[in-house]
């Protein structure tokens, strides 16, 4: 598989794992064989957990899967996406904000990560602020999408105050923001929960959430200033 065949196939994979539309824009179509190739192959992993055959290897899981990609990817971030709980996530949610002139290592991922997290943030609370906007939205709905632009806020608060920690080499409170970062992801779909409703942000949440938990990973585990 060539290279940029790889890079499409990553950007492909931005439709399974839920990244918003407004997200930042694919290098091309990802249309090609390989694309299709590979995103077929997660999709059929993520399903089952049975072992997954490919062109004569088993593999076990999406980590497997990772370790037998050719070189369209830097292999340090391969290693540092593979030691997070959602390593395509990673790797898609941070190529686009890596700084090309810097190392790959924990810190320009996690800084990457940060960027993406206020990317998918600042996406989702455009489309719950239009939401709550809209004449058809159910006056019951709104104090509830209200909530959501809440925990939008307050995200993008903490990103700021996160890229602050890592510029002041404060690990403690570098580790206080993203782990609150990890409980503000919820708070928008537990107030569609109580009221017994599925939330319209559930998806763009689900991936803003692996990519809070991902930063959360290298921030902790990986980062030493």
């Amino acid at each position: 598989m060539e290279v940029n065949h790889f890079i499409l196939a990553l950007i492909s994979l931005s439709c399974l794992f839920s990244v918003s539309a407004n997200a930042p824009p694919p290098l091309s179509n990802a249309s090609s064989p390989a694309s299709s190739e590979l995103y077929d192959m997660i999709e059929v992993m993520s399903e089952s957990p049975s072992p997954f055959a490919f062109d004569g290897t088993t593999l076990e899981s999406i980590d497997d899967l990772l370790s037998i990609l050719p070189g369209g990817v830097d292999p340090a971030l391969q290693q540092i996406c593979g030691n997070t709980n959602h390593p395509v996530e990673c790797i898609i949610a941070t190529m686009p904000f890596l700084d090309e002139n810097a190392p790959i290592e924990p810190l320009s991922v996690l800084k990457a990560g940060i960027k993406a997290m206020d990317n998918q943030t600042k996406n989702a609370l455009a489309e719950v602020t239009k939401l709550s906007m809209d004449p058809t939205t159910p006056k019951t709905i709104v104090p509830i999408l209200q909530t959501c632009i809440d925990v939008y806020n307050s995200i993008l608060n903490s990103d700021q105050k996160s890229l602050e920690a890592i510029s002041n080499h404060n690990l403690v409170q570098l580790s206080t923001e993203l782990g609150t970062n990890v409980e503000n992801v919820l708070d928008c779909d537990n107030a569609f929960k109580q009221a017994k409703l599925e939330s319209p942000m559930k998806d763009m949440d689900a991936m803003l959430a692996n990519i809070i938990s991902n930063t959360l990973t290298i921030g902790v585990d990986m980062v030493h200033f």
